[in-house]
């Protein structure tokens, strides 16, 4: 049985529904808390929570606490779960990743047990390792977390630079001092897209990107809101993902400072060849947007363009939120002629 002296980490994923996801993951972390205090949300659907106390209070393993977790959130929320978890958060955030939706994976906290779980994985596997990052170890032999681990340090820090290599080098030890704080999510919006299949190519990668700037510019504005920061989830067709997330210039709902953000995030992670099978974007740190300040510019075309998205939000909200779209969004006319069906 833990003890206090011992942490345990689950990271717990719920699986929302699109309408009213917004409304249940707040209750998820109430149910959370019931649990134990140190709740930490992982906006737009996932939390980290810390129950190695928890575990002696109410006499459990980590997989029965786990259990117990699944069963409040289903019978209380509604809500599917899947749960990972481990002795840190980014053991549990991989356990998570590893496991099927809806079941749950606790990796016991001993090293042999931690070790056991990581040195098989593939590098792109660990916990801060992208796309990008991984194909440059995998062209050096470096295929699995456990060939990670026994390369020296120096060998790594040359492939992949001092502070990356450090700490990639730590993590496939199975080393990450991160506490779980306690925290409530701010208020953000978020937006999404699914390919009906493994999508490669890089030209409807960024056209779905394009399209979630929009939507998000377009709600803030509606809402009177402007965002501090803006992040981008990629969901691959192996269930595992990758975030980023870079603060916004000055805080603003403008698509055009948004869509040039999210390209920014995308080409970072190099996706050239990668299996995407969706993304997400995520407008974070909401303020009211008559407090936010716009850098004024003798840029012309930044005026124009302000000028033109009211124009077209004016549009969108007497027309339809698909009355204006930006040129990189339209379908050529022999698409829209192919999704003409003859009358029955």
């Amino acid at each position: 049985m833990r003890t206090l002296s011992q942490p345990y980490v689950l990271r717990v994923h719920a699986h929302l529904p699109d309408r009213a996801g917004a409304e249940l993951y707040p209750q998820l972390l109430d149910l959370l808390e019931t649990i134990t205090p140190t709740v930490q949300a992982l906006q737009p659907d996932a939390a980290d929570i810390e129950i190695g106390s928890a575990l002696r209070f109410f006499g459990r393993t980590p997989h029965e606490l786990a259990q117990l977790v699944r069963l409040r959130a289903l019978a209380l929320l509604g809500l599917n779960l899947t749960i990972g978890g481990g002795r840190s958060r980014m053991i549990a955030a991989m356990a998570a990743d590893a496991t099927a939706p809806g079941a749950l994976t606790c990796i016991d906290p001993s090293d042999t047990a931690t070790s056991a779980f990581l040195r098989p994985r593939p590098v792109a596997a660990l916990y801060g390792a992208g796309p990008a990052t991984a194909q440059t170890l995998i062209r050096y032999g470096i295929t699995t977390i456990g060939q990670l681990a026994e390369t020296p340090l120096l060998t790594v820090q040359k492939i992949l630079g001092t502070a990356t290599g450090r700490l990639l080098h730590e993590r496939a030890h199975g080393i990450d001092p991160r506490p779980v704080l306690r925290q409530q999510p701010e208020q953000s919006c978020s937006a999404g897209v699914d390919f009906p299949s493994d999508e490669l190519d890089p030209d409807r990668h960024r056209q779905a990107v394009l399209h979630l700037a929009e939507q998000l510019g377009f709600r803030m504005r509606g809402e009177a809101q402007v965002a501090r920061r803006l992040a981008l989830t990629v969901r691959y067709a192996d269930h595992t993902s990758t975030h980023r997330t870079r603060t916004l210039p000055e805080a603003t709902s403008h698509t055009v400072q948004l869509a040039r953000t999210a390209y920014d995030l995308y080409e970072t992670l190099a996706l050239q060849r990668a299996r995407v099978r969706g993304f997400a974007l995520r407008a974070e740190a909401l303020t009211p947007a008559d407090g936010a300040h716009h850098q004024l510019t003798f840029d012309p075309a930044d005026h124009k363009a302000r000028l033109l998205e009211a124009a077209a939000d004016q549009a969108r909200h007497r027309f339809g939120a698909a009355a204006v779209r930006p040129a990189a969004l339209a379908r050529p006319a022999a698409a829209r002629r192919r999704d003409v069906r003859p009358p029955a």
